[in-house]
């Protein structure tokens, strides 16, 4: 098994993120050991976008556009690109969530670093298609409960520059859009390391949704949506289950970032 390829540490966003009228800037704080954290805030007033399906996507015969995945009204059942697809070897390599009222810090993983994310690639390539890009998550309760959530990713990125990358993730119950996020990472320099922390502001759902969301496990799904130049190049999945027994703290992550992360350390670091 060889090495990770070395990278300079670089912070995201270089030149600054691509900005409307509808997005929120980010803000910068230094890190502890240098660099700097770029805190992001998801676009807000999306406007509405015309309904589309899942086939209506397939059959355009081309790259696949942040517009057009804000058309859909349900979640995906099978993937809208290939892994393939990420030619710019982007990876996440760390992954904290933390509970931005109380500070707490609920979740927190890193892939060890004599692990080589292009070897992972190469066992997939024969395999299931949905490796590394689906998981399914159990947390408690509580976990709907919560409002504001910061989640800090660190990726690395290949050898070539990535221009205005994008994460749109959208969480569905059943056939209901629970929330859609949207945050901007801008743009990052080759061989780079990458951190930046993306602030969760979730809806405060009425008890009786919560009820069902907990009575009904893995009925509440994700998409998460990653954009390089306005064209799809990685898509993540994921179901849940709030009926867990465990304390939120031992088991606790937003999105699919930490625990695909943790598959593939365990893969290949065990």
């Amino acid at each position: 098994m060889s090495g990770p390829k070395p990278r300079a540490e670089m912070p995201t966003n270089v030149n600054g993120p691509d900005t409307d009228a509808g997005s929120t800037g980010p803000t910068r704080d230094r890190k502890p050991a240098g660099g700097v954290l770029k805190r992001l805030k998801s676009r807000r007033n999306q406007p509405d976008r015309r309904p589309v399906t899942e086939e209506e996507l397939r059959a355009l015969g081309r790259d696949i556009t942040p517009d057009e995945v804000l058309g859909l009204r349900v979640v995906t059942r099978d993937y809208l690109c290939k892994p393939e697809d990420n030619v710019y070897n982007i990876d996440f390599t760390r992954f904290k969530i933390r509970d931005l009222e109380t500070g707490t810090v609920l979740f927190e993983i890193a892939k060890p670093p004599n692990c080589d994310a292009e070897e992972d690639d190469e066992e997939n390539v024969d395999g299931d298609s949905s490796a590394g890009r689906f998981v399914r998550y159990q947390f408690t309760p509580a976990f709907l409960r919560l409002r504001t959530i910061g989640a800090t990713v660190e990726f690395t990125v290949g050898d070539r520059p990535v221009n205005s990358f994008r994460m749109i993730e959208r969480h569905y119950f059943r056939e209901r859009l629970l929330k859609n996020f949207d945050f901007d990472f801008g743009f990052c320099i080759p061989n780079s390391r990458n951190t930046c922390e993306h602030i969760y502001e979730f809806p405060q759902l009425p008890e009786d949704l919560i009820r069902q969301m907990v009575e009904h496990p893995y009925e509440t799904r994700s998409d998460s949506f990653y954009f390089v130049d306005n064209k799809l190049i990685m898509h993540n999945k994921a179901d849940y289950a709030y009926n867990g027994d465990l304390q939120v703290t031992d088991n606790f992550s937003l999105t699919a970032f930490g625990e695909i992360m943790s598959q593939k350390a365990r893969k290949h670091c065990q």
